[in-house]
Order: C-alpha cells, then structure tokens, then sequence
C-alpha cells in the first residue's frame, strides 16, 4: 500500500500547468511513448509524435530502462485532475537516441593533456604495454563535461544535497524502493542526468546485468552525444563533472564482460582508458582478462 501511494503522489506532484486541458490518443493503433521515469506500475512518459505528456499503466514496465521508446496498445485513456493517463499493454521497447531531440551537454574546453605529466609507475619498472601508444600519441586536448542534476547547481552539490549521494546511501542501507525513487524523479526530470542512469544500472549489475547494461547504454549513448563520432580528446576523472559519463562507460563494459560479450568489453575499458589515462577506475586491471575471455567473477558498480 505504501507503495501505491507514494505513486500517487508523484503522479499529484508533476507540473500540470505545462499540460493542456485535454488532448485525444487513438487507441485503436499501437501508441509510441518515450518513457521518462516508472514507479512500479506506472511511468511518465512523452507521447513520441506530440511531445505531450501522461501517465502509463501497464504491467511489464519492470522490463523497460528510462529514455528507451516503447510501443503501446492502448486499452483505455482518461484525464483525471489535469493529469492524463493511459492503460495498456507494452509490445516492444528500444533505444533511439535521435528521437529523444536531446540537448547535448555542455563540454568545456580544460587545456590540454600532456603524457609527460602522467605518473606512469617507477623508473625501474618497464612501462606497461597500453600506456605505450597514449604516450606516442602525444598532448591531446582535455575537457569536462557537464554534469545535470535536476533541481540543483552541480556547483553547489556537496554531501547534504547531492541526491546521487543519498539514493546510494538509501540503496546501502536496502531501502531499494526509495533509492530508485530519487534516481527516477532526477530522469523524469531531465533524461540527461547521466549518475541516475549509471547507479540505476549499478543497482542491477549484480542480479540482472542484461538490465544493467540498457541503463548504462543509455547513459553513454546520451554522454557521446556531447562528444560526436571523431573525439580524440581527454575527459579526466580529477575534474569530477566528467565521472557520471565515466561511470556509465565503466559499467557498461562490466555488464559486457558479465554477459561474457569479451570483444565489446575489452573495446569500452580500452577505450576508457584513452579517455582518461589515469585509470582511477582501474580498468587496465581487467582488460588482459576480459581479452582471455575469462568469466567474470564478481562485477560491481
């Protein structure tokens, strides 16, 4: 019951002023949806074709990641307080990042990446085989992406505010409902908001990476949106707007490497570490086995 109820409540809570008083859905034909945001049986989504919002029930809405475009035989749709809603069952669902018309993020210019000034291990030691082509390569141009945490200024984000931070917590403490709550409010929000992606997929990598790996996918998808085809440049973890994008390529390439797709992994971890030669995720520890096609024993977010 509680559950139901915080549901509805969400639902009360939307910005119904932006909607109009009333507009028609054919349900005789099937309806595309974009969905933005689900609580157990119901998501917010955009109606594909009109950009108009409503509320869907359905059944299966546990099988569909936030930014993914699902097909929809209506059943029956109604106003209720300015809010539409529309039942219905779920046909098939995907990914098409165009039909989002997303914004890219912002990427700003942070100088330039030189490998002279990477700390590459001791002097005695031989330097390992996958720094050896980064270093050849030269200085490259870094940058910071920029970071959307709807409702607050990632400038003054700290430990009290950062609702990334308290839906870990929450999800550490086992109040799994109401960790996946803020991360699903923050996409409702803006579907941009790449941590909520990637600790969506965090909280499944464990139990069902094939889930896992849609929300970090999304999140790329929408990260490599700011950085176009022909990136050549470095997106450092030491300047931290950059991490969520990070995070979303790092557990993508677990949740490859826990579906045993080895070839795929070893391409993101690789080329995270072009990205960000640091390596303070460590990936370069996993890259040798994930080539080996050794199973993974133990991914975690």
């Amino acid at each position: 019951m509680r559950e139901n109820r915080n549901d509805n409540e969400w639902e009360r809570t939307l910005n119904v002023e932006q909607l109009p008083s009333s507009f028609e859905i054919e349900i005789s034909k099937p309806i595309e949806l974009i969905v933005l945001g689900i609580k157990q049986a119901s998501a917010r989504c955009r109606l594909l074709d009109s950009g108009k919002e409503l509320t869907l029930r359905a059944s299966t809405l546990w099988d569909v990641a936030p930014g993914e475009i699902v097909t929809v035989l209506g059943q029956k749709h109604w106003t209720y307080a300015r809010n539409h809603y529309l039942s219905g069952e779920i046909m098939g669902s995907r990914f098409d990042l165009s039909a989002l018309h997303l914004i890219p993020l912002q990427l700003v210019d942070a100088g330039t990446w030189d490998p002279k000034e990477e700390y590459w291990g001791g002097e005695d030691k031989p330097l390992p085989e996958w720094t050896q082509e980064i270093i050849a390569r030269g200085p490259r141009p870094k940058y910071e992406m920029g970071q959307v945490v709807p409702g607050v200024n990632p400038e003054d984000l700290d430990i009290d505010t950062d609702p990334i931070l308290q839906a870990v917590e929450l999800r550490d403490a086992r109040h799994f409902a109401e960790a996946g709550r803020i991360l699903v409010d923050l996409l409702t929000a803006d579907l941009r908001c790449l941590d909520a992606h990637a600790h969506l997929g965090n909280f499944e990598l464990d139990g069902r990476p094939e889930n896992a790996l849609r929300h970090y996918d999304i999140g790329r998808q929408i990260g490599d949106l700011s950085l176009g085809p022909d990136f050549s440049g470095v997106l450092p973890w030491a300047l931290i707007d950059n991490r969520p994008y990070l995070r979303c390529l790092h557990g993508y390439g677990l949740a490859l490497w826990h579906l045993s797709r080895f070839d795929e992994a070893a391409s993101i971890f690789t080329r995270m570490l072009w990205l960000n030669p640091s390596d303070n995720q460590g990936v370069r520890f996993l890259v040798d086995d994930v080539r080996a096609e050794k199973a993974s024993e133990h991914c975690s977010g």
